[in-house]
């Protein structure tokens, strides 16, 4: 497959739309969540692995490095914004002026977010970033565990669900 031919596989859908039609479906936000907060996952990582698996593509080892720098901005920069929206969350129920911060705390986490989703998509549309998918590959579950930073059994149901649901989205 050619770069004009896999670019337009993976617009069909994008991963922006793709990760906004998966997350809304019955249970992958909180599945999300959970993974995040319990097991150190980048939501926008499992997201772009789900949108690869939609496709039968996975990430080649050349792409590491490059994830590497897309996890750098979501360290420095969406992860920040995310602590102080949340640190403010109890504030903001009772003061209005907090409570506006907070709003714009969260759009900018969205941007943060899309961003990050917008470097996945341009990764992905990379020859050596990511190939079919092959029998001997690590199902989607497994590939989804290696986002994680602390796997444990309570985590198990999250990625059922997660890659449950993505198996029957089709958008």
């Amino acid at each position: 497959m050619h770069s004009t031919q896999l670019c337009d596989v993976l617009r069909n859908p994008p991963l922006w739309d793709h990760a906004l039609a998966l997350y809304q479906r019955p249970g992958v936000a909180d599945a999300c969540l959970q993974l995040q907060d319990t097991a150190g996952a980048d939501v926008c990582e499992l997201l772009w692995r789900c949108w690869l698996d939609h496709h039968a593509l996975v990430p080649t080892e050349q792409a590491y490095s490059t994830l590497d720098e897309i996890r750098a901005w979501q360290a420095e920069v969406t992860q920040p914004i995310r602590y102080l929206r949340r640190m403010l969350k109890p504030r903001a129920r009772h003061a209005h002026d907090v409570a506006a911060l907070r709003d714009h705390l969260k759009e900018a986490e969205l941007l943060a977010e899309c961003e990050t989703l917008r470097q996945f998509q341009a990764l992905s549309e990379t020859l050596h970033a990511v190939r079919k998918r092959r029998a001997d590959d690590a199902s989607l579950t497994m590939q989804l565990t290696r986002c994680l930073t602390i796997h444990e059994p309570t985590q198990e149901a999250a990625l059922a669900t997660l890659t449950t649901q993505n198996t029957a989205h089709h958008p």
